[in-house]
């Protein structure tokens, strides 16, 4: 029979390996469109994150637009962050997704082309 100690450390156990790094969101997104202020809100940190790039990588950036990784909207985690994958500019949200654009530097790149494509087309170039 197992000890109570062994239930509770198996429990622990089990909520650190589900609390790891994962790319969705923790909680689920609401049906209910954001508000005009919180948008207005988004877009305000967004451009405040962005004027902390040179304006050169600035512009990078917004042609990419979204994480290289999670897709989120670059500067929505601070300013974005540069990397160089195979000698290309490439920008991710966060310090975290970091490893995991430079782990698989095919799929990052080609992530970065869908997204500037999909940036080049809302703007409708």
């Amino acid at each position: 029979m197992k000890s109570a100690f062994q239930i509770v450390a198996g429990v622990a156990l089990f909520a650190l390996f589900q609390a790891g790094c994962s790319d969705s969101p923790k909680e689920a997104p609401s049906t209910k469109p954001p508000s005009t202020s919180q948008v207005d809100n988004d877009a305000a940190e967004r451009e405040a994150a962005f004027a902390k790039l040179s304006s050169e990588d600035r512009n990078l950036a917004e042609e990419q637009g979204f994480c290289a990784v999670t897709s989120e909207p670059l500067g929505s985690m601070g300013p974005p962050l540069k990397l160089l994958v195979n000698d290309t500019a490439v920008f991710v949200c966060c310090k975290g997704c970091e490893k995991k654009a430079l782990a698989n530097p095919d799929k990052t790149l080609a992530k970065v082309a869908e997204l500037q494509t999909k940036v080049k087309s809302n703007r409708g170039h």
